[in-house]
């Protein structure tokens, strides 16, 4: 798996940010079977620049926490044989890895998320990530039942790597 990640922020973590995403990235990958090699795109902005992407993207002029753009459309989720018929628009022609998508993040919200759900800045990035790949792999959250998987899932990818609530 290929983490690309750019931070245009002042901020940095006491953490590496592109190895707390590739381990929860590759977990979830696991965990949804995924047949590929995959590349995603993990932006690092604030609340200023993540408002922004969600007011041209979003129509919607606040800012947000993450926001999750995949390059696949899904029929099913985690159903990743579409992407097989569309080589020339799923597939990095130089690495052969499937292009998942985009991630956009807050750090500015990173950090007052855990502030004010009380735990480590390292464990909130860690579940926007799994939030945000869960979305890249076609899961949503917009009616309960789907918001119950979603969050199931969620917690597991952070029980499997170890990033729970309790990780400094």
């Amino acid at each position: 798996m290929t983490f690309y990640v750019e931070n245009e922020t002042e901020n940095s973590f006491e953490f590496s940010a592109y190895e707390i995403a590739k381990q929860v990235g590759e977990c979830v990958l696991s965990m949804e079977k995924c047949p590929y090699e995959v590349q995603v795109n993990l932006l690092l902005t604030d609340n200023d620049g993540i408002q922004e992407y969600n007011r041209n993207y979003r129509q919607i002029d606040a800012p947000t926490d993450v926001l999750s753009f995949p390059n696949l459309e899904y029929e099913e989720i985690s159903d990743f044989e579409k992407a097989a018929g569309s080589e020339a628009d799923c597939f990095d022609p130089e690495s052969g890895e499937l292009i998942l998508g985009d991630i956009i993040l807050s750090v500015d919200r990173v950090i007052s998320q855990a502030e004010e759900y009380g735990h480590s800045i390292k464990r909130e990035y860690a579940f926007l990530v799994a939030h945000s790949m869960l979305h890249l792999c076609g899961y949503d959250h917009m009616v309960p039942d789907e918001a119950v998987v979603m969050e199931e899932k969620q917690r597991t990818v952070l029980d499997m790597t170890g990033l729970t609530r309790d990780v400094q």
